[in-house]
């Protein structure tokens, strides 16, 4: 049975939802995360802040969490043309992808997280990539996790599991999941420190949380709560 994990932690809705649920699973967990240069860098703020309120609002979590390691990936912004690495316009590319895609960025995020978890002998790695509520990300498909889930073990000689709590559930059914982890204690965690907009707005508040209101992640996350707070009414 597995006892440790790390969970790849932006500060945002999906990656808190994770993290409680590995720390709800998990004897020690600890969290890692990435600077690529993204245009909303505000999150790497705001998942500082949800580490502390996670810490002193739930102290059975607490003992279980462990360290957080920041990794500076400033290459992938230099190699990116994508509107969360560019000041440019949301829009769908050529391709039928938005050009919120960011090519390789998950690939290489579970690559780096594997090594830090293969040098602190963590045995899970946890991420919110999700195939149901998505933008069409082919790195963020079932076949894409299993796929680095066998490179990864090869490659390093090490067997890991790679965990999707959300893969198969949309936005809503993940408020959900995040009231049955914490209850309305992690549900008013989420709306008030995480971070989920694209453009890195935290002036403005609406009863999901704080983001323009418009980008797709905004509009996404929005989309959900409203079905999560109607199916709770």
């Amino acid at each position: 049975m597995h006892k440790t994990a790390l969970v790849l932690f932006s500060g945002g809705q999906d990656s808190t939802t994770c993290l409680a649920h590995a720390l709800k699973t998990y004897e020690r967990v600890e969290t890692i995360a990435f600077d690529y240069r993204q245009r909303h860098r505000v999150e790497l703020e705001a998942r500082l802040v949800v580490l502390d309120e996670i810490r002193r609002q739930f102290p059975h979590w607490a003992s279980k969490l462990g360290e957080d390691h920041l990794l500076d990936l400033a290459v992938l912004g230099d190699v990116s043309d994508t509107s969360l690495t560019r000041e440019t316009a949301f829009k769908m590319e050529t391709s039928g992808l938005p050009n919120t895609f960011v090519p390789g960025r998950n690939l290489l995020f579970l690559t780096l997280a594997a090594a830090v978890a293969y040098r602190r002998g963590l045995e899970v790695m946890v991420t919110g990539v999700c195939e149901t509520d998505f933008s069409g990300y082919p790195d963020c498909r079932d076949d894409t996790m299993k796929a680095m889930q066998l490179a990864l073990s090869l490659g390093m000689d090490h067997r890991f599991l790679i965990e999707t709590p959300l893969m198969w559930i949309d936005k809503a059914d993940t408020w959900r999941m995040a009231e049955s982890l914490g209850g309305k204690a992690l549900i008013d965690l989420i709306i008030e420190h995480t971070h989920t907009c694209y453009l890195g707005d935290r002036q403005h508040r609406h009863a999901w949380g704080y983001g323009c209101g418009t980008c797709p992640a905004c509009e996404l996350r929005a989309r959900g709560y409203e079905r999560f707070v109607t199916s709770v009414n």
